[in-house]
């Protein structure tokens, strides 16, 4: 299945469409857009120290905002519902804010990363150890 097709089989709870999109250098900077969330803190406290040392690259496939003639301004192709969480880019390029988005679905919590786990992990690189951890706990939370 081509990337183009990526939500024909309805993978998402909201519309949203993964492209090509990436950022393939691994020491590319990466903002937390809401430093706030939750996402962040439990179980593990995340911080930007969090994304040193990972390998290969950031991540690939990520949703993004459609640009180009008679768009205008960057258009986002994801549904609103999503909420982007970090935001990083190759130098030189556009800042990319798809690459892990949330959602609330029913009584739970939709994530989406393009974050490149599938190295990280297998690598043992901390920071990403520390934030799929919280990705995989978002939702049990302790109130």
């Amino acid at each position: 299945m081509g990337v183009a097709a990526f939500n024909a089989g309805k993978y998402t709870p909201y519309p949203a469409w993964a492209t090509a999109a990436r950022v393939t250098v691994e020491e590319a900077p990466v903002k937390l857009l809401d430093p706030g969330d939750r996402v962040f803190h439990y179980p593990n406290e995340i911080q930007p120290r969090d994304f040193d040392g990972w390998i290969q690259e950031r991540g690939v496939y990520f949703f993004t905002k459609a640009y180009g003639p008679g768009i205008g301004s960057p258009s986002i192709i994801w549904d609103k519902r999503y909420k982007p969480l970090l935001s990083s880019h190759d130098p030189g390029e556009l800042p990319l804010e798809g690459g892990l988005v949330k959602a609330s679905y029913g009584k739970g919590t939709y994530i989406f990363t393009g974050y490149a786990f599938f190295r990280q992990l297998p690598a043992g690189v901390p920071g990403a150890v520390r934030l799929f951890v919280n990705i995989i706990s978002a939702g049990h939370e302790r109130q």
